[in-house]
């Protein structure tokens, strides 16, 4: 009989950091692993746009938890939302009843950050979560219906116009994505709409549309989507979004029935934790080796954690994949090094690089080391090859390969559906 006492270590979120953090501990004896997230499955965030635009199914990005760690002796599921942290007690209160632990982990990501603009928040449409995606997709293609029975041309426009607010990644993804579908689907879909005026903006409060990427990258991208029919409006921050009306703090105003908010994120504040956790953009604050500053025994990776302590980041790192990924890997790798009683690691972030796709045989990706900007046919294989290998498995993989091969060759797709679920009856 093992005479090690196990320990336990709860995971908060199933994203990139925490099932990283999973699989680096799984089927280790000295561990018993539990995930904690309010859904039931992973998903992969960087394709949520391609499901919210039918070029994707819900499936080809997400699998289930417990079918995902099937097999994996020292892993469990808890489906339940967290409600409070007692970290006195070592105990957590969730929707579905309480869990204790030895080590606390915080993976739970991001939330769409509208920067306290009320009436965004209310009526703009965010891109954050599998339920977005899905709600956006029924509620883009309601407003096409309608508007091919529209004979009012003005309502019309403001039926087809959409903002997308944020120049970065997923701004760019998804206004090139509605350029194309403007151009090779929705002309062919809906003759009615034969002649109509709608635009599609993308608009931004800085000046340049992928701030972090290279000048390169940004002008090349500018150029392409300008070219697509996209209208780019830069150094304009949204202040308001009534009435069907964007308005801007320079003045201007843009008629639009839908303003899709991709404009920026935050963490999440948890009950139970003291406000001197927290750090810019409500990120906990971590040490070298993301143990959360102030509460012993209980960790931050990914997207939640604000760590200045990699000399490459002194600002922190940025909220991408990759960083979560390897916070998970690394603090993996120490859990096991401090039971051994073995040197712990400091996380120091590799950038891999990174990529931004505009449109079919459009993108552009800059690697760091060495110093090289890839765009147009190249950089598009690049991306496609990059985000198949990152999905979570082969079924996915081969899933997603199928319906990007589909919809290149035909440049169509058939996954334009409109399904809510029936409300009940009282």
């Amino acid at each position: 009989m093992n005479s090690i006492q196990k320990k336990k270590i709860v995971i908060v979120g199933g994203g990139f950091a925490g099932v990283n953090l999973a699989n680096k501990l799984a089927n280790h004896d000295a561990f018993d692993i539990v995930i904690v997230d309010k859904n039931n499955y992973n998903f992969f965030p960087p394709l949520l746009y391609q499901v919210a635009t039918g070029y994707l199914e819900t499936s080809n990005i997400s699998y289930p938890f417990r079918k995902l760690f099937r097999g994996k002796h020292n892993i469990m599921f808890r489906m339940g939302e967290l409600l409070e942290v007692m970290p006195d007690q070592k105990k957590l209160l969730l929707s579905t009843g309480e869990v204790d632990y030895d080590y606390l982990v915080f993976a739970t990501g991001c939330i769409t950050n509208y920067f306290g603009i009320r009436s965004v928040q209310q009526n703009a449409i965010p891109m954050k979560t599998i339920a977005d995606a899905l709600s956006m997709r029924n509620t883009l293609l309601e407003r096409l219906e309608r508007a091919s029975r529209e004979t009012d041309p003005v309502k019309r426009k403001k039926l087809l116009t959409i903002v997308i607010a944020g120049g970065g990644p997923t701004g760019v993804e998804i206004s090139g994505m509605f350029a194309e579908m403007k151009k090779n689907i929705i002309a062919k879909d809906y003759p009615e709409l034969k002649g109509s005026k709608g635009e599609i903006y993308l608009v931004d409060g800085v000046k340049s549309l992928l701030a972090p990427m290279s000048e390169k990258s940004q002008q090349y991208t500018h150029k392409m989507l300008t070219e697509m029919g996209v209208k780019i409006k830069l150094n304009s921050m949204v202040k308001d979004f009534t009435n069907d009306t964007v308005y801007f703090a320079d003045g201007t105003t843009i008629e639009a029935k839908s303003l899709i908010w991709a404009a920026g994120v935050t963490a999440i504040v948890f009950n139970g934790l003291p406000d001197e956790v927290y750090g810019r953009g409500k990120r906990m604050i971590v040490d070298a080796f993301n143990k959360v500053i102030g509460l012993p025994d209980v960790y931050a990776i990914g997207d939640t954690c604000l760590q200045t302590t990699d000399p490459g980041f002194p600002q922190g790192h940025p909220q991408v994949a990759q960083v979560a990924i390897q916070q998970g890997q690394n603090l993996g790798k120490n859990l096991v090094n401090e039971l051994a009683g073995k040197t712990l690691n400091p996380f120091r972030y590799h950038d891999k690089g990174s990529m931004a796709i505009i449109g079919r045989n459009k993108a552009v990706a800059d690697l760091p080391k060495p110093k090289l900007f890839f765009s147009g046919f190249l950089a598009w294989v690049m991306w496609l090859f990059i985000h198949l290998l990152s999905l979570i498995n082969y079924r996915n993989r081969l899933k997603t390969l199928y319906n990007w091969s589909t919809a290149y060759f035909t440049q169509d797709q058939a996954l334009r559906f409109i399904v809510r679920p029936a409300s009940k009856k009282a």
